[in-house]
């Protein structure tokens, strides 16, 4: 044991009498070893050190409570999903958009990222204003953020990305303009008068009569009615802030029915003067045609105070497209911030239509983000609040205002808006409540309060959750238990109890227990923490591993609450790990990826982007661990599941490219991760034409494998990964022998050793190490392409040579090959040296299951869900097994523990084909609806959906 913790926060002699090598001795036994190496180690450095070690310990005694999450948290999301599908089936074209926001609200809530981009889309598509279409457009865009490469690619392409690209708002704002128009005819002693001539200082225009009192009603008065001006053939206007330049042109426009190209200056004279005078067509001309000049952020703030003061729509709509188009940097600008935040009612109107709440959800979220406690994130949200209508509305707005009062300490305005939520329907704003209960010290107030929720309802793990802030002891800990049980998604239970084992020296216990969630969720906080426990025990290469895959995840992220940068705990860390060479980071690498050490893998990818080696390269490896692609291609282990962090990669990795060949190979995986297919193909030519090389073939048969929906293209596919096999990679051979030695004739054939004893190698090893990355990879797909074409034993030759590299994901294909012989046994057997192998094998867990009969299997299947709750098939596996046996209640509670934590369709489909059978149909037109707000175009959803329609009561 070489560490030693508390369960709370006590003296440091209460620790030193538990342990004399406690780990507090880092921070003065250390010292003084510190200090007696002056030579080596400078006073700032050691500071830092202690106060490190000083973070760490208030890390380890006390987690970090949960925050009270700003989300849309229903009791029960798919009775909501459901309902939202259906009302957008019946409702009127103008509610969908809202219908749909609601939408993107509840799937923001579950965490889900893809689904939340399509309900924007959706809401963009399916405004039925110009104000919505500027609102969601902008959306998607600040959304898109870093995206703006695809793009560019795209267009290399041929092929336009900007469907959500700016509005021409002038051709499309409509304007009820129909009550400016005047044409009767005046008459004086029954003659026509002809003109009237207009003085404005010491200038007169004289005008046709009829012409100008047909411009507003008015003038129509002024001009032919009772008023003295009707008698008169000169008017006087100098006192109506018009210049005669500025009233020639409303001469002009009375004549010709449109404005002459004039300064903005004097457009601005014309529309006070249309506005004051209600010439709506010359004030809609006169708006168009401004709206046609704003093209900067000045232009717009300059213009849009005009517009809101004059009801300027289309001139505030235009201003309004600029300043949503550069989100989020506007609002860093106070003018626009001002703008935003004091219009009244009929200001936004003017600016956003009936599209007001839309538009400060959209700056809400964007200002929340920059900083969730800033007088603009309250002052949106005030306004959020205000635009509110429907029951939805408010109870979003008033929960997300009392989660931004709560964090600003204004905890009386909070209180209030909390309950407002409540008392809308928002059961998760009780949380808001307990929380501010015990603030004042009413802590069995709080936790009679979450109690009274979990009585009242279906109770969630975020209940339990909360409810476990407000007791200690045994009942904490049964309350986290059963939060993980109802959602183990929730990472504060696991960060709690294995702080709680290690304060309590259980070391071996604290990792595990903070391992449970990493194998499955790959949550910063988590690696955070386990990096305070690795730095406590002084295993700090672990420690290292741990925030370097921090740093590769989110490279500005800060540990401790915000206060210190990961970087700069990483260089402290630093000082106590040994430098390895390239050649020992391609051998610590190659012994990660053997054993599906992910993490692990990432770290070492991370120090090798240090080296002067091919960055290109390294930050492409780093991308397909942070990614697992999904493609025709049979899927190996699951890896991390990380989009944005693996699309940063691709992009550095074409950034650092070192031929043209190379980049154009990361141009096509950019664009193939990102669903473009064909474009993906495209660069793959492209860079073929130039040089054959593994990586453009291999590209090319990952996305000719996607793209095509002819079972028979394995065929295909098949002879470009064996070319692959034969060119260069990385300006090396394919199958290179790693015994220093030449290649062989059959290169993918050669087995791989190492020979590190002579230093004088290791540059040769660390060459040839580059090789077998891509080697693997090229073999296992090989592999699984053959058995795809029937081919059985040229597809058991690649996997055993992908093993010979100790490409450890092999087994599985070869498990595959085996089973396909009708030897199960086989394939048991090799899946099962997979496991052995393997830190991440829930999976392999679940591919073992196949091959084994189902007392086996069902064991298989439950440490399955032990390692990966997240994983859908054992659930769907288990509630089918329970159905066979007509346990139907049994098999839907199966399905719904899963459901309860992650909105899948396959989870939701089973469940609706199990309620059909039961004869429960309007349950299962609930999950049929709710899937499809998960996936509106799955085929067999739809017509099981039509099927259970048609005999709704």
């Amino acid at each position: 044991m070489r560490a030693s913790f508390t369960s709370d926060s006590c003296k440091e002699s209460q620790l030193d009498s538990l342990n004399p090598q406690s780990w507090l001795q880092v921070e003065r036994g250390k010292l003084s070893k510190f200090c007696s190496r002056s030579s080596s180690s400078s006073s700032s450095s050691i500071l830092r050190f202690c106060f490190l070690v000083g973070l760490i310990r208030e890390s380890l005694i006390k987690v970090p409570e949960p925050p009270v999450q700003p989300f849309f948290k229903p009791v029960d999301y798919v009775e909501v999903l459901a309902q939202i599908h259906e009302e957008l089936e019946s409702c009127p074209p103008q509610e969908r958009s809202n219908l749909y926001l609601f939408q993107y609200q509840l799937f923001k809530g579950l965490g889900e990222a893809k689904l939340m981009r399509r309900s924007l889309r959706s809401a963009w598509l399916k405004g039925s204003t110009v104000h919505e279409k500027l609102v969601f457009g902008a959306w998607l865009k600040y959304e898109r953020q870093g995206e703006e490469l695809i793009s560019d690619l795209l267009a290399t392409c041929g092929k336009c990305a900007q469907e959500s690209g700016p509005v021409d708002v002038s051709s499309e704002l409509d304007v009820d303009i129909s009550s400016g128009s005047h044409e009767t005819l005046s008459m004086m002693n029954g003659k026509h008068i002809l003109s009237v001539s207009f003085k404005i200082g010491d200038e007169k225009i004289v005008c046709d009569r009829q012409k100008i009192a047909s411009l507003s009603a008015p003038f129509h008065a002024m001009l032919n009615g009772c008023f003295s001006e009707s008698l008169c053939e000169h008017i006087d206007l100098s006192e109506n802030n018009i210049s005669p330049l500025g009233f020639r042109e409303i001469s002009e426009f009375s004549m010709t029915g449109s404005l002459n190209e004039v300064s903005p200056d004097i457009l601005l004279e014309i529309l006070i003067f249309a506005n004051k005078f209600c010439c709506e067509r010359l004030k809609d001309a006169c708006d168009r045609k401004l709206a046609s000049l704003v093209s900067s952020r000045d232009d717009a703030v300059q213009l849009m105070e005009c517009a809101l003061e004059e009801n300027s729509p289309v001139l505030a709509a235009s201003c309004l497209q600029v300043f949503l188009q550069e989100l989020p940097d506007c609002l860093n600008d106070d003018r626009v911030v001002e703008i935003f935040s004091h219009s009244n009612k009929q200001q936004k109107m003017t600016m956003v239509g009936s599209a007001s709440f839309s538009l400060y959800c959209l700056l809400s979220e964007v200002a929340m983000n920059l900083d969730p406690q800033s007088d603009k994130t309250a002052f949106f949200l005030d306004q959020l609040v205000e635009s509110a209508e429907t029951n939805r509305q408010k109870l979003l707005a008033f929960h997300q205002l009392g989660c931004v009062r709560l964090l600003r300490k204004k905890y009386d305005e909070a209180e209030c808006l909390f309950e407002a939520a409540l008392n809308a329907g928002h059961i998760y704003s009780v949380s808001g409540l307990a929380r501010l209960g015990n603030i004042r010290g009413h802590r069995l107030w709080a936790y009679d309060k979450l109690s009274s929720v979990i009585s009242s309802v279906t109770p969630l793990g975020w209940m339990y959750q909360e409810r476990s802030l407000y007791c200690e002891g045994d009942k904490r800990w049964e309350d986290l238990e059963k939060a993980t049980e109802l959602d183990p998604t929730l990472t504060y239970p696991y960060m709690y109890r294995a702080a709680s084992l290690m304060r309590k020296q259980d070391v071996q216990a604290a990792l595990a227990e903070i391992n449970r969630i990493l194998g499955f969720k790959l949550a910063l906080e988590c690696l955070e923490l386990r990096f305070c426990f690795y730095l406590a025990l002084e295993n700090y290469q672990a420690a290292i591993c741990d925030v370097q895959a921090i740093l590769t995840l989110s490279p500005d992220y800060r540990m401790f609450e915000g206060r210190v940068a990961a970087s700069q705990l990483r260089t402290l860390v630093r000082e106590h790990v040994d430098n390895w060479t390239t050649a020992d980071c391609w051998l610590q690498l190659y012994d990660r990826w053997s054993s599906v050490d992910d993490i692990g893998s990432l770290s070492v990818i991370y120090q090798m982007l240090e080296s002067d080696a091919a960055k290109g390269i390294l930050y492409f490896r780093q991308s397909l661990l942070l990614l697992r692609i999904a493609n025709n291609l049979p899927s190996e282990l699951i890896r991390l599941n990380c989009p944005e962090a693996a699309m940063r990669s691709l992009q550095l990795a074409r950034q650092h490219a070192s031929t043209e060949h190379e980049r154009l190979v990361y141009e096509g995986w950019i664009l193939y991760d990102t669903g473009h297919c064909n474009e993906g193909l495209q660069k793959a030519e492209e860079s073929i034409n130039i040089k054959k090389s593994f990586e453009a073939f291999f590209l090319k048969a990952y996305a000719l494998a996607d793209s095509s929906l002819d079972p028979s293209s394995s065929s295909t596919v098949m002879p470009l990964l064996e070319e692959a096999l034969k060119c260069p990679s990385d300006r090396l051979r394919k199958g290179q022998m790693f015994d220093c030695g030449e290649a062989t004739e059959h290169e993918h054939r050669a087995p791989l050793c190492f020979c590190l004893k002579d230093v004088s190698l290791t540059g040769r090893v660390e060459v040839k190490m580059a090789q077998w990355y891509e080697i693997d990879n090229a073999l296992n797909n090989l592999g699984s392409v053959y058995v795809d074409c029937g081919k059985l034993d040229l597809a058991a030759d690649c996997y055993i040579n992908a093993l010979k590299i100790r490409h450890t994901r092999a087994h599985q294909g070869l498990a595959r090959v085996h089973f396909l012989r009708n030897d199960k046994i086989a394939a048991y057997e090799e899946m099962t040296k997979l496991i052995e192998k393997a830190q991440n094998n829930a999976s392999a867990y679940e591919k073992r299951s196949e091959y084994c009969d189902r007392e086996l299997t069902k064991a298989d299947l439950e440490m399955v869900t032990q390692l990966d709750p997240l994983r859908v098939y054992p659930y769907r596996y288990r509630a089918a097994v329970l159905m066979d046996s007509h346990k139907e209640k049994e098999a839907i509670a199966e399905l719904s523990r899963a459901i309860v934590f992650k909105a899948d369709l396959h989870l939701l489909h089973l469940r609706a084909a199990f309620h059909e059978h039961t004869g429960d149909v309007l349950a299962a037109l609930r999950d049929c609806r709710a899937a499809l707000s998960v996936d509106p175009n799955h085929r067999e959803m739809l017509e099981l959906h039509s099927r259970v329609n048609s005999h709704e009561p």
